[in-house]
């Protein structure tokens, strides 16, 4: 029996996924970690990262989650996420495909001073 491979993610959906693979988040939350890991390159906007979100959410990949009594409500209550199951499944298939393209640059000597794993 064949198991079933999630389709590739686009790179927001990987990095929204790896915000949320260790706790729940809200939406600014999940903005500054990406703009922080990505060194600036990636800034996820309100208008894309709630797109996203919501896509996400219609896949099953991620869940909005209840409001921690200990968050702050000035301003509104923000919505929080969570990464399910599914969502964590599609990221480790994700992680997976980048390897094996890592290993394939590295067999290729694609960047200089990579040497073959």
């Amino acid at each position: 029996m064949a198991t079933h491979t999630p389709p590739p993610l686009k790179p927001r959906a990987v990095q929204i996924l790896l915000s949320l693979a260790d706790r729940e988040l809200h939406g600014n939350e999940i903005m500054e970690e990406v703009l922080e890991r990505t060194g600036g390159h990636l800034k996820l906007w309100p208008g894309t990262l709630y797109g996203s979100l919501h896509d996400l959410d219609e896949r099953g990949l991620i869940r909005e989650v209840e409001t921690p009594s200990s968050a702050s409500v000035e301003g509104g209550r923000p919505r929080y996420y969570a990464i399910t199951g599914e969502g964590r499944a599609a990221l480790r298939a994700e992680v997976e495909r980048m390897a094996d393209l890592v290993r394939t640059a590295r067999r290729k000597r694609v960047v200089d001073g990579m040497e073959p794993a």
